[in-house]
């Protein structure tokens, strides 16, 4: 697919994106020196942070799940909150309460965790779907509501919640619409080989906590303007309407994906471009995020999952089924 000659924002003027690329190669580079192996889930993080996403990894214990979002979130150079999600976790222990002052004689709201730009939701299957439901409002409209009293979380503002695999014991399945809310569902598998000899060299060679800020907030918000100015073209945009339509046809889903997932293409489609240098959309952007889009929108029918199937397979299929349009 040929690339517009020129792109211009609404106003009429050319737009600049290699401030997206630079920052983004800079972020990505200096989380890989703790991080070992796992780009293109790191990648996929930086894009939901940039369509102001939010991402699930779900892996089993020990990956580093954890030190992930946090060492991503201190290269990001913005605030961090992490919950420990628990049999007992309380709705209040998240978003915080209100608790009366005697020298100011009312009731003053002391913020919970919620209250970050990065929020690190870890093993949030381990509580209660009531606990579970504290961040839906959070997620979708950016705001929390406390006692009649709503206040507006600062921006930006992601969730990167963790959860070990469904059928280990001690959790609770996140219900559909809440799983919904995630642009991204990320598997963490086991490290290469090569890669988990480097991951227990660094160990020995000191401290691997250790990254520099490399941008802030205000950069962030400035780069998430830019991509929304990215090309995309209406065959793409008839490509991901043919993917999620299939998804809701196909002989083996029992539940398509809905429009939310046609969106979250199309936003991460465009960050994926940016990120990569480019100022407009090809297929190949909407192919490598459709199962991390796609993977937790869609129910297989019994007999698939009686088969062997999983989620990814079948998405596979469907990409192959379908023309590419050039």
């Amino acid at each position: 697919m040929e690339a517009p000659k020129k792109v211009k924002d609404r106003f009429g003027q050319e737009f600049d994106l290699s401030p997206v690329r630079n920052v983004a190669q800079n972020v990505l580079s200096e989380v890989a020196s703790v991080i070992v192996g796992y780009g293109e889930i790191m990648q996929n993080l930086f894009i939901a942070l940039l369509v102001n996403g939010h991402v699930l990894l779900e892996g089993v214990p020990g990956l580093g799940k954890t030190v992930m979002a946090k060492t991503f979130a201190k290269v990001l150079g913005m605030s961090f909150s992490r919950v420990q999600f628990t049999p007992d976790l309380l709705p209040a222990d998240i978003t915080g309460t209100k608790i009366f002052d005697q020298s100011e004689g009312s009731f003053v709201l002391m913020p919970g965790p919620i209250f970050a730009n990065i929020v690190l939701a870890d093993e949030i299957n381990r509580s209660a779907p009531k606990t579970q439901a504290a961040l839906l409002e959070a997620m979708a409209e950016r705001q929390v509501t406390i006692e009649n009293e709503t206040r507006i979380l600062e921006k930006p503002f992601m969730v990167v919640a963790t959860e070990n695999p469904i059928e280990m014991e001690g959790t609770y399945p996140l219900p559909e619409a809440q799983v919904d809310r995630f642009i991204f569902k990320l598997w963490l598998d086991y490290p290469e080989i090569d890669d988990e000899v480097e991951i227990i060299r660094r160990q020995l060679s000191g401290d691997v906590s250790a990254v520099e800020n490399i941008t802030n907030s205000e950069e962030i918000i400035q780069i998430q303007s830019l991509v929304n100015m990215v090309y995309i073209d209406d065959r793409i945009l008839k490509y991901i309407r043919d993917i999620i339509i299939k998804t809701r046809q196909h002989p083996q889903i029992a539940l398509g994906a809905g429009p939310r997932a046609s969106l979250a293409l199309m936003k991460c489609g465009k960050a994926r471009a940016a990120i990569l240098g480019r100022n407009y959309v090809t297929p190949d952007d909407v192919k490598s995020l459709c199962i991390s889009v796609l993977n937790h929108r869609v129910l297989l029918k019994p007999e698939a999952e009686l088969e062997g199937l999983d989620t990814s397979t079948v998405i596979k299929r469907i990409l192959e089924e379908l023309p590419v349009p050039i």
